[in-house]
């Protein structure tokens, strides 16, 4: 028995549901691709768009980790601490383009979260590798909630950006 049994059915459930986004997301942006746009809304989609399948990918790749039968808990510890550092520096850069972007002005619930939720998830993952070694038990749970958090910072941020482009982007017909 491995101090991974029992985390099974929640992984399957979370990792899945971040792997069904992820397709999700790309069918928007195909469906969004003939909208005629301005060459600078190339940085607001660095901005917003693109740290929803970063964050997407991030609860897949930590669902497949810690779903893989680790002997010990050391590696698992490692390559959170890896994603959680880099995820931390990713939040870092997408805040930076948020204020550099001057397509869309971000109100603060966009500066919740695209910025201020992820970078606590990734502070908490890799605040969580570093205790997974010693406080296993807290740790994995500390994983489990910036899984979810970052699920549903996706979730909202998808919306948030579907909704905007269909909205308020979207070119009026002439009639």
């Amino acid at each position: 028995m491995t101090v991974l049994d029992g985390w099974d059915n929640f992984y399957v459930i979370v990792g899945s549901s971040a792997g069904a986004l992820i397709g999700l997301q790309f069918v928007v942006v195909a469906l969004l691709a003939d909208m005629p746009r301005a060459p600078e809304q190339g940085e607001a989609g660095q901005a917003f768009a693109t740290p929803n399948i970063i964050h997407f990918g991030t609860v897949l790749l930590l669902s497949a980790a810690l779903s893989a039968p680790w002997q010990r808990i050391g590696g698992a510890a490692v390559l959170c601490g890896v994603v959680g550092v880099t995820g931390l520096i990713y939040s870092i850069v997408t805040t930076w383009r948020m204020r550099r972007q001057n397509v869309y002005r971000p109100v603060l619930e966009d500066w919740l979260f695209y910025g201020l939720l992820p970078l606590t998830a990734y502070i908490g993952l890799s605040a969580s590798s570093l205790a997974l070694c010693v406080y296993t038990h807290e740790a994995l749970f500390g994983i489990a909630g910036v899984a979810v958090l970052l699920l549903f910072c996706g979730i909202h941020n998808a919306w948030d950006a579907a909704s905007y482009h269909v909205f308020v982007s979207k070119p009026k017909s002439g009639g």
